[in-house]
């Protein structure tokens, strides 16, 4: 019901005005009804969810279930969670200077009772915004009952001159203050059992205990609360009575698709309004950045159990621009394009984020951070160009002949991180059976994408041992495969 709450501040008038109350998982309910009905997005932002995460959530919602997010890192727990928000009224009326949010036409608290019973219809009442509705807290070892439950407060009992015995020297948590709130809280497993024992009572009876003094409080709630599966068995778990009260337990998932990720990492960069006006980045150098966190995700040197968080391509985006920006700024242009070359820059971005296994901490993150963007290279390079077999005759003709003769002729070929726009250009078409390779298997590939096409089919034929490549303090030099390794004994 649409009340104009601007003109109801006592008791009386919101029983004349016809409020009716309502649950939090009523409000949720009904206004998810009316999304779906009117075909309204009820989880606006969430990407490669639609058809899997969302369909599920919106079914606990109809059920007025408490729900547990069940997932790897990075993958829009609390994003969701966050985002019920929408889903709750606009405004919703409480006793003022309550502090469990007190329904005027259902008082819980000491507090609210004994103002209605003194004033009647002419209890004030303020108004409460849907934003101000969301409380979260982080699931840390050092949590105590006395922060979520609450605790006797004896400053309280001292300043009101109260005995212990009095209820009134109660100090309520964070759960009864968030009365009528969506309550999240992230990595459960790692609240201490005791902990979670704790609430027990909250999520099935509704009446809390705190220092003796047994309270019947109803509280009206909606819980969600988000795990990484591997917790269960790594830093703590989710104890047995309490995931039987958790309503529904949601699979989260990674996105599926190279276009659902790219959505994800274009929504949540950060990025400074000069890059996107100075910086161009090729449609093939985004799927390329995404398909870093895809190899990952399957990488031998990689802990596939802890996950490669969305975070990875966020980061990584944010790190191949500033590594653009700043070669801008180096050179004097004003515009300039992303190269491949420019990748060296998101290594530090990926290394915090991955956790390495044995064999990947043998590698070293830097490295294995390499060979992850020469892996992603590798995966695109085979959506342009002609397969390169693993087994071949020698007397075999390639499309790569001419390219690889030609580095076997020269003395190799270098590409500096801060050349300027037009020296990169005129390096690039130095090679010529690059360019007639491009023109013949790419021949509407974009003109201005076309230096980064072949700086892939050099990266390419690198990550398929045709050419080698090495990174040398200005640059990357690139060179033929066997007359490297002859100079090099």
């Amino acid at each position: 019901m649409k009340l104009n709450y601007k003109e109801i501040s006592t008791l009386g008038e919101l029983k004349k005005a016809g409020y009716i109350r309502k649950s939090v998982k009523d409000e949720l309910r009904d206004n998810l009804r009316e999304k779906i009905k009117n075909g309204e997005t009820t989880f606006e932002g969430v990407w490669g969810y639609e058809n899997t995460v969302v369909p599920e959530l919106e079914r606990a919602i109809l059920s007025r279930h408490n729900i547990n997010l069940l997932g790897l890192r990075g993958q829009a727990k609390t994003r969701l969670a966050r985002l019920m928000v929408n889903l709750l009224d606009e405004w919703i009326p409480v006793v003022e200077g309550s502090e469990i949010n007190d329904d005027p036409l259902k008082p819980m608290s000491r507090y609210a009772i004994e103002l209605i019973k003194e004033k009647g219809e002419k209890t004030p009442i303020s108004w409460m915004h849907k934003d101000d509705r969301f409380y979260e807290k982080l699931a840390t070892p050092d949590v105590t009952v006395a922060d979520l439950i609450g605790d006797v407060d004896p400053i309280k009992a001292a300043n009101l001159k109260l005995s212990y015995a009095d209820e009134r020297v109660l100090h309520f948590g964070m759960i009864p203050r968030a009365n009528r709130c969506i309550f999240v809280i992230n990595e459960l497993p790692d609240l201490q059992a005791r902990i979670q024992v704790s609430l027990f009572n909250i999520l099935q009876e509704g009446d809390i205990q705190i220092r003796g003094f047994k309270l019947r409080l109803p509280l009206d709630l909606q819980f969600v609360f988000t795990a990484n599966p591997e917790d269960y068995t790594n830093r703590g778990s989710i104890v047995t009575p309490l995931k039987d009260r958790i309503g529904s337990q949601i699979l989260t998932h990674y996105p599926e698709t190279i276009e659902i990720a790219r959505k994800i990492t274009e929504q949540e960069s950060k990025l400074d309004s000069r890059q996107q006006v100075g910086i161009y980045v090729p449609s093939i150098a985004k799927d390329i950045l995404e398909q870093i966190s895809f190899e990952a995700r399957k990488s031998e040197y990689v802990d596939v159990k802890s996950g490669v968080s969305a975070r990875t391509s966020i980061t990584a985006f944010e790190n191949l621009l500033s590594t653009a920006e700043r070669r801008l700024l180096v050179s004097g242009a004003e515009k300039t394009t992303v190269r491949l070359s420019d990748f060296v820059g998101v290594i530090p971005a990926i290394t915090g984020k991955i956790e390495l296994v044995y064999e990947g901490e043998q590698e070293g993150a830097g490295g294995v951070a390499s060979l992850l963007i020469d892996e992603a290279v590798k995966s695109t390079f085979s959506k342009y160009f002609p397969e390169i077999k693993k087994l071949q005759r020698k007397d075999e003709e390639t499309p790569y002949d001419e390219i690889i003769h030609w580095f076997y002729e020269g003395e190799g070929f270098e590409l500096e991180d801060e050349y300027t726009d037009q020296e990169y250009s005129r390096a690039l078409n130095d090679i010529t059976p690059l360019t007639q390779l491009i023109k013949e298997y790419q021949p509407d590939f974009e003109e201005k994408d076309i230096n980064f096409l072949k700086e892939v089919l050099l990266w390419g034929l690198v990550a398929y041992k045709k050419l080698s490549k090495q990174r040398f303090s200005e640059g990357y030099q690139f060179k033929d495969l066997y007359g490297s390794y002859i100079s090099g004994l």
